[in-house]
């Protein structure tokens, strides 16, 4: 038993010293250590991109049983409403609200995949939206493309409310195939669908037996592979369009064929002109929607196709529709573009609209939208590996001529010519061999040389390697935007199943225009941001026209240059949620939807990303350092909050807070603590939440008018704010601790 001890110490201390053997000869390669500080730079650079630009995505949850990222997109569901077809408007401009979900107003989109999984039926998105109207209650048809088995299932939901919530039922229709473009419709007291599945080649027709989750198998149509296939009474007929999806190159998505009869249940006959459409795929060929009638005119909805599937909804006007011809006309759909790209639910496709008439005499529309083009997953995969590898190979390139890699070359290809045999002269393969072994020999001598040349300490030399580096560092860059930033869209968060919108309110004057411009630029393309009010105090104003935005600006010229202008009452808000923000300040849209997702929870809370300790006897203004060693806060600063206008601005400017706006009036500083206060005095519960920031740049460093420049001073004034505030307003709240959230969004 000793002597097994013995023998299994010694291969236990052998393994050991040969371990660390190769460390040491690890340590000593000069390969190895030239690729681990590259690794190391790779790391510090793509970390740094990470923490800068990509961590400001909404990236995917890999826990999540459905929405992940999808080859066909991400899909969503938006409402229009309109007094006719030709001029409908989002939700989000109609006004309508939810106070259980604090969205006011209710913002599009209405149905998403989370809609679907939330409800247990997990889906990556949902698209091809159809209503079935039923007195007051809409019914939604649409495709769903399930995560458990990659195809697209039926799914439906119900509206009590005209579209604003949606309640989802469950799946229509499920087949062994995939299944879209559920075309619903009644015919004699019957309810029938009619989906696409070009994949049993036929187009099939469906009766609800149980309406609207139970349905059959009717009858087959047309022993034919036609897709988005839509029908409609016109004119003594039953006219049914779609495309064949056998077609292929240019002809993909270009097609549109037309069938006729005198019933939906057929016989159908081919129309004469077949096909309508067999080659542009910008002319909106391929169906997009129900035909509606207005103002005795029909009209079809198309896809242009061109540039990606499904790129927009075309319109079209039919202007003769008969046996024998078949003339139609591009028109407006009136719905005005998306502008945030990425950053709007519909802002890079929409490709299917169903708009009807209700009984009240306005129109209702669905539309489904995508903020990414088609492939777009795939591409960014691809366009990620891409990057890391070229990276990988200009770190070899650089090491190799650096001699910190060498290249091994067989024995064999440094034999001399003179040594040949006879054999090798007579046989091809040697002869092969041979030329081989010459191009090797010079290549070698070649590329000895450019080792050479580059090794020489030249400015030129120097400039290249720099060159080299740049190219590195971008394509370390491109491999984490691609791999690690999701779709690279900063998206809206939902609560309660819903999107809303807010307003940002930002004051400035003349001598800051060139902040404000700034400021407008990259907040405008934020998803939830509604209109930006840029309150101004002094100067002569700049035109709304002036600014790069991707929504309305206004500016509300203000009579007395005054912080109290910062929360006046104005009426022309159209959303509860303001955001209250410093044209300084630059952040993230992401941390600006976490911010508005946390202010919809509580709504009556001030929910910022500046925290502040207000403590000591007398009170003291300190910095967000001594919050942190406190490990807590009790104020949150308004130059960067969200808070409920119609609350804070009355409160704000109500007659108990006559003192404290003279005081603010009178030192030009301290409106954020006379806000804080109030909302205390207002309530016993918690009146602040706070959200930490990616990152946030103050650019009033950067500016000789700032009025916090000299810090001192401005921290002793707001010091003696907090006396004033507290003797006429009592104490503030108690200490609230970082990180009380679940999600870590406060830490």
């Amino acid at each position: 038993m000793a002597g097994r001890r013995g023998g299994a110490a010694a291969l236990t201390t052998a393994a050991t010293r040969q371990a660390g053997g190769m460390r040491a000869a690890l340590a000593r390669s000069p390969a190895a250590s030239f690729l681990l500080a590259a690794a190391a730079a790779a790391a510090l650079v793509g970390g740094a991109y990470f923490w800068v630009v990509v961590a400001s995505f909404r990236l995917p949850d890999a826990r999540a049983a459905g929405c992940r990222p999808d080859g066909e997109g991400s899909w969503a569901i938006g409402v229009y409403y309109g007094e006719s077809p030709l001029q409908l408007r989002p939700i989000e401009l109609e006004g309508r609200s939810n106070g259980n979900s604090s969205a006011w107003p209710v913002a599009n989109p209405v149905l998403t995949c989370a809609s679907a999984t939330e409800a247990g039926y997990p889906s990556n998105f949902v698209a091809d939206p159809f209503l079935f109207v039923q007195g007051d209650t809409l019914f939604l048809f649409f495709e769903t493309k399930t995560t458990t088995s990659i195809q697209g299932d039926i799914g439906v939901a119900r509206s009590f409310d005209q579209g604003a919530t949606w309640e989802f039922l469950g799946i229509a229709l499920d087949e062994a195939w995939h299944l879209s473009y559920p075309f619903v419709f009644k015919y004699e007291n019957e309810i029938y669908m009619m989906p696409e599945g070009n994949k049993k080649k036929e187009l099939r027709l469906y009766r609800a037996t149980k309406f609207p989750l139970e349905w059959t198998l009717e009858k087959v149509l047309i022993k034919k592979p036609l897709i988005d296939a839509s029908l409609i009474q016109y004119e003594g007929y039953w006219w049914l369009f779609g495309s064949d999806f056998t077609r292929f190159g240019v002809e993909k998505n270009a097609e549109l064929e037309i069938w006729y009869s005198n019933s939906p249940l057929g016989p159908w006959t081919e129309h004469k002109q077949n096909p309508i459409y067999s080659s542009d795929k910008s002319l909106g060929a391929r169906n997009g929607g129900r035909f509606f009638i207005f103002e005795g005119s029909l009209y079809r909805p198309g896809q242009d196709c061109s540039g990606t599937y499904g790129r927009r909804v075309q319109l079209h006007k039919v202007q003769k529709l008969s046996k024998e011809e078949y003339k139609e006309v591009p028109v407006n759909l009136g719905i005005e573009e998306p502008k945030k790209g990425r950053n709007a639910w519909n802002g890079m496709r929409y490709h299917h609209m169903d708009a009807q008439q209700l009984a009240s005499g306005g129109w209702i529309a669905v539309m489904d939208g995508d903020r990414v083009p088609s492939g777009d997953s795939t591409r960014r995969t691809l366009f990620g590996y891409i990057g890391f590898l070229l990276a990988i190979a200009l770190v070899v390139f650089v090491g190799f001529v650096k001699g910190a890699i060498s290249c091994y070359t067989p024995p064999g290809f440094r034999v001399p010519l003179s040594r040949r045999n006879e054999l090798s002269r007579i046989l091809p393969v040697h002869r092969l061999n041979q030329k081989v072994r010459r191009y090797s020999t010079s290549i070698g001598r070649y590329i000895s040389a450019t080792k050479a040349r580059l090794n020489e300490k030249t400015w030129s030399n120097t400039l290249f390697f720099c060159v080299v580096a740049l190219i590195g560092i971008v394509n370390v860059c491109i491999a984490v935007h691609f791999l690690c930033g999701g779709n690279g869209a900063e998206e809206a968060y939902t609560y309660q199943g819903q999107h809303s919108q807010f307003t940002m309110v930002t004051m400035t004057y003349e001598a800051r225009l060139w902040n404000l411009k700034l400021f407008v630029e990259h907040y405008s393309r934020c998803e939830s941001v509604r209109e930006i009010v840029v309150v101004w105090n002094k100067g002569n104003p700049p035109s709304s026209d002036a600014f790069d935005s991707t929504v309305p600006v206004r500016i509300r010229v203000e009579e007395i240059n005054s912080l109290n202008n910062r929360f006046r009452v104005d009426p022309l808000i159209k959303t509860r949620a303001v955001f209250e923000l410093d044209d300084d300040i630059m952040m993230t849209c992401t941390d600006l939807e976490k911010g508005f997702r946390v202010w919809r929870e509580h709504p009556e809370r001030m929910v910022g990303f500046y925290p502040r300790m207000i403590d000591g006897n007398p009170l003291q203004y300190r910095n967000e350092r001594y919050a942190r060693g406190k490990k807590g806060y009790n104020l949150i600063l308004t130059g960067a909050a969200f808070m409920d206008s119609e609350f804070a601005f009355k409160k704000y400017w109500s007659e108990e807070a006559r003192e404290g706006r003279e005081y603010v009036h009178k030192n030009f500083n301290c409106e954020d603590l006379l806000m804080n206060f109030l909302y205390a005095n207002a309530s016993s519960g918690r009146t602040v939440e706070y959200v930490h920031p990616a990152w946030a740049i103050d650019t009033s460093k950067l500016s000789s008018v700032a009025i916090s420049r000299d810090t001192q001073k401005h921290y002793d004034i707001r010091t003696n704010c907090l006396a004033k505030f507290a003797s006429i307003y009592g104490s503030l709240p108690k200490k609230w601790e970082f990180g009380m959230r679940e999600d870590g969004w406060d830490k």
